[in-house]
């Protein structure tokens, strides 16, 4: 990289810790003119990522609303890779993804007459820059936040969103993906995941309703799951924890639960499964019929009456191996005309797109647009997926061949 880009991204740093949020794409095409850009626009993906929104810039002109599935940026936000393109004008269009870590923010879209090995370095390092900016100033400002939503969010799933984790997280042995839908209207579903002490810690919740208090209820449950993780709490004193405070919490209330951890090292999988569908175990190309089909305890909030102490189950994963955990929305919410997506289409479609070479969070992002299609975008119930990987470094990652 040039000084001059070496310059610019220390300016860009320097002015970002108090430029007002807004101001950041002004900012941003004010120190970069110098080096031959002429235009640079952050675009981020909706909520729902259906589309890249631009945040808006009062010294360029006003840019496109992108589709992820149909345009040039989408590709790039879909891929995680560079594409560039011959402009109108006849310079050059690149696009860059926005990424923290393997997690999507959204798509840097830059113009320049010319593009050579020292201008691509600096507007990747730009891109990575930008990325850490905009996570930054968003959890300090709604400006963003607002940019993301097409339309008003409902009080169930602004709370229900303000507990949730980034939707995808990666370590050498694992990555986890996970969707939630409907994204404005979610009441009672939520998932979790985190890595800590060499493990992957996980959880898919349904609390009761769609309404308030299921949003309180499995916000509850997600904070009870984190508080008891924090302190050391294992599997089975983790599950009785969120029971109780379910049950003190909301005593005419309750939540299904799938609380999961996977050792990165070893592969051995350990839950709890609480009134929920049980996790699913796909090896290879298929589904391992009742692989992890356990006896299922009382709901969360109920299984204090019992008396039992949770049953936390074990499994060894083999390389290559994907858990994949789902609320009942998934697979039972019918169309007007009484069908359903069902169990085995909705394994299907992801058990193709990965054997495709398809990141699992792509896949599962074009997996609940589908759902959501084949409901006329009603559903009547929440729809949550998580998918875990586990390949350990000795197990390659495939190449990537291209997206179906």
């Amino acid at each position: 990289m040039s000084t001059a880009g070496q310059q610019a991204l220390e300016e860009i740093l320097r002015r970002a810790e108090t430029v007002d949020p807004a101001r950041l794409p002004e900012l941003v095409n004010e120190v970069t003119l110098s080096l031959g850009l002429r235009s640079v626009t952050l675009y981020l993906a909706d909520v729902q990522q259906e589309v890249l929104v631009p945040l808006p810039d009062t010294s360029t002109p006003e840019q496109p609303v992108w589709p992820i599935d149909h345009s040039l940026p989408g590709w790039a936000y879909r891929t995680s890779s560079l594409r560039v393109a011959e402009a109108d004008d006849g310079g050059m269009a690149v696009w860059l993804p926005l990424q923290d870590g393997i997690e999507r923010v959204g798509v840097l879209g830059l113009s320049c007459d010319r593009l050579d090995a020292a201008l691509l370095r600096f507007c990747r390092s730009l891109a990575a820059l930008l990325t850490l900016i905009v996570l930054t100033k968003g959890a300090h400002s709604d400006s963003y936040t607002r940019v993301q939503r097409a339309r008003p969010m409902d009080l169930p799933a602004e709370l229900v969103w303000a507990f949730l984790p980034p939707r995808t997280l990666r370590a050498p042995e694992v990555t986890s993906s996970a969707v939630l839908e409907p994204a404005y209207q979610v009441g009672g579903d939520a998932f979790d995941h985190t890595l800590f002490d060499r493990t992957l810690h996980a959880a898919v919740l349904d609390a009761m309703g769609h309404d308030l208090p299921a949003g309180l209820t499995s916000s509850v449950a997600l904070a009870g799951c984190r508080n008891a993780r924090r302190t050391g709490a294992g599997l089975s004193h983790l599950t009785t924890l969120v029971d109780h405070a379910i049950a003190d919490a909301f005593p005419d209330r309750y939540c299904t639960g799938v609380f999961l951890h996977l050792d990165l090292e070893s592969g051995e999988l350990t839950w709890t499964n609480c009134g929920h569908p049980p996790p699913l175990l796909i090896r290879g190309h298929r589904i391992l019929p009742d692989a992890l089909e356990r006896p299922v305890q009382l709901p969360l909030g109920l299984a204090r009456l019992s008396g039992q102490v949770p049953t936390v189950h074990h499994e060894q994963l083999r390389p290559g191996d994907r858990v994949l955990l789902y609320t009942d929305g998934v697979t039972d919410a019918r169309t007007r005309a009484g069908t359903r997506f069902g169990l085995e289409t909705f394994t299907e479609f992801l058990i193709r797109a990965t054997a495709a070479g398809e990141p699992a969070y792509e896949a599962l992002r074009r997996l609940m647009h589908a759902i959501l299609e084949h409901h006329d975008h009603q559903l009547t119930d929440d729809a949550t997926i998580l998918l875990v990987e586990w390949r350990p470094p000795h197990d390659p990652e495939p190449t990537v061949p291209g997206l179906l």
